[in-house]
């Protein structure tokens, strides 16, 4: 295959950046498109150039680190596949690829392809968690859970973090991912106890880091490579509006009495 590729360049955050474009010949329709541009920057480095820098980790469409945004979609043409599980063979010969960051303001670039998802992972902190002590793994039939439950929690947290829903999104919100991570966890016994306060930190956190707001346009089901139901959004509104109408519990002082 022959390709022309049109990749975005940036030094650092505060660096202007532009496309630069750089032509390919003998590309395998069997490589990734991690693999193409692995091919690319050794050319790049055979000639003394600077390499592009991207994301990658495991390759195998677990991790969420291959986000980039190839032709104006994030991941590429194909649907429910990251980065690094497209394959070469779905353009055809003498494409031209137009391949860049995600573009968020909560996603500032680092380098090139490179964007900080530092954002994501304080969501995560603020709430998505529980404190509760589990001990060791318990038997399986010893916390009855039922079968929908289960079932909406593992496609919950089917969500890798990749951020694709924010880069989709005409308004870089990240919805669906708080969606996601407070829904599998707000759909299981262990994590009740702090299902309220869970939603309300958690999109304190996504206010905070600067994403938008959501107003259902569907961009974000569409790029998902997990393809995460925005039915957990819906989902998430009630559970905040339910935690921030409900009355607060009084708070018993200690007075020192035995």
């Amino acid at each position: 295959m022959r390709l022309t590729l049109h990749v975005w360049r940036q030094e650092g955050p505060h660096a202007r950046g532009a496309f630069v474009r750089y032509d390919m010949a003998d590309v395998s329709p069997d490589m990734s498109f991690l693999e193409m541009l692995d091919v690319l920057n050794q050319q790049l480095l055979a000639r003394r150039a600077e390499p592009i820098a991207f994301d990658h980790d495991c390759r195998e469409g677990i991790c969420g680190a291959c986000g980039m945004v190839i032709n104006g979609r994030p991941h590429g043409p194909q649907r429910a596949t990251t980065t690094c599980q497209l394959h070469m063979r779905s353009f055809p010969d003498g494409a031209e690829l137009w391949i860049e960051p995600w573009r968020a303001r909560a996603f500032p670039v680092v380098k090139d392809l490179v964007v900080d998802r530092g954002a994501l992972d304080r969501i995560i902190q603020a709430g998505g968690f529980i404190s509760v002590r589990t001990g060791s793994a318990p038997e399986a039939n010893s916390v009855l859970v039922p079968k929908r439950a289960a079932d909406l929690a593992m496609d919950a947290a089917a969500c890798i973090g990749c951020g694709a829903c924010v880069a989709a999104c005409p308004n870089a919100s990240a919805m669906l991912f708080v969606a996601a991570k407070v829904s599998h966890l707000g759909l299981l016994p262990q994590g009740q106890p702090e299902r309220a306060s869970r939603v309300v930190n958690m999109v304190a956190q996504m206010d905070a880091d600067g994403f938008g707001a959501c107003t259902n346009h569907g961009e974000c089901m569409a790029a998902c490579p997990k393809e995460i139901s925005i039915d957990f959004i819906a989902r998430l509104n009630r559970d905040y509006v339910a935690a921030t109408l409900a009355p607060k519990p009084p708070v018993k002082e200690f007075t020192g009495a035995a």
